[in-house]
């Protein structure tokens, strides 16, 4: 197995870290992971793609070995987009590839539809947007997330070792301990009393606005990179597939394929997700490798 390389990218007060596997000189494929994940969840996909690519997997802020947000500010998804934009520009990639699951699925739709001359193509598991509002919860949600005390910003659970921590993560994701240890190793750090999560309690606060579905789909009009969306079967249950075919019908150029399997369909199955992905090389990809 190819053993990743440590990268720290800076973007003014905020830091964040990143995974690498292949040579610097291949074309570039940014790996954006899902909530409460990091980088490691690429941790099986990119080592099998690194003979075609070079792949970077960044932490988000909050999450893995990324900085966490100043106190007082709050996450938001449009800035996550920012943040994979301005990790593009210090890493010099004017124009990539890009890869994202379920939360990091959604900031790489949104992303390739900020910038679509900057994205070559783009490839999505579990996700194609972020998660929508239909109008049904919106006040009841809004005032649940103002009223969230400070009190949920506390540190998250103490493990008395690694294994614990992988066996609370494997039951609380439904993976097999296997497949969450590479995730759950790089999200945990030690301390006097035991092992905590690295990332930032707040991102489990409740989202106070979630964009309409209307919203959703007039940003997804705007992704011109070919795209490719990988979705697990059974359907996962906050991505129904009617919601994701009618999300798919906004964008010109998209192919969509099931793979039996969970959430993580990267975790579960790399050698199956590495040949989805080699497989929809777009022609003009093809030639700049």
């Amino acid at each position: 197995m190819i053993e990743p390389t440590e990268q720290r990218i800076a973007l003014g007060p905020l830091t964040l870290a990143a995974q690498s596997w292949g040579d610097p000189a291949a074309s570039p494929l940014l790996a954006v992971h899902g909530w409460l994940d990091n980088a490691a969840s690429f941790a099986k996909l990119a080592p099998l793609l690194a003979t075609r690519f070079h792949v970077i997997a960044l932490d988000l802020p909050g999450h893995g070995h990324a900085d966490h947000l100043p106190a007082g500010t709050h996450y938001h998804f449009p800035d996550y987009v920012r943040v994979v934009l301005a990790a593009a520009d210090v890493l010099k990639l004017q124009r990539f590839a890009l890869l994202g699951h379920s939360l990091g699925a959604g900031v790489a739709s949104l992303t390739a539809a900020a910038a679509p001359a900057r994205i070559e193509q783009l490839y999505l598991i579990e996700g194609l947007g972020p998660l929508g509002d239909d109008g049904t919860q919106t006040l009841a949600r809004f005032r649940k997330a103002l009223a969230a005390p400070a009190a949920s910003d506390k540190s998250l659970r103490r493990f008395r070792d690694i294994d614990q921590a992988v066996s609370a993560r494997a039951i609380a994701s439904g993976l097999r301990a296997e497949l969450a240890r590479p995730i759950v190793e790089r999200g945990l750090r030690q301390t006097d009393d035991g092992w905590h999560w690295r990332s930032d309690p707040r991102l489990t606060r409740p989202t106070a606005i979630r964009l309409a579905e209307t919203q959703i789909h007039a940003l997804l009009a705007g992704i011109t990179a070919p795209t490719s969306l990988l979705l697990a079967r059974p359907s996962t249950p906050y991505l129904p597939d009617t919601m994701m075919r009618g999300r798919a019908t906004c964008v010109p150029h998209i192919d969509i394929e099931s793979m039996d399997g969970g959430h993580h369909l990267h975790l579960e199955h790399p050698q199956a997700v590495a040949a989805w992905m080699l497989q929809h090389i777009a022609p003009q990809a093809s030639t700049l490798a």
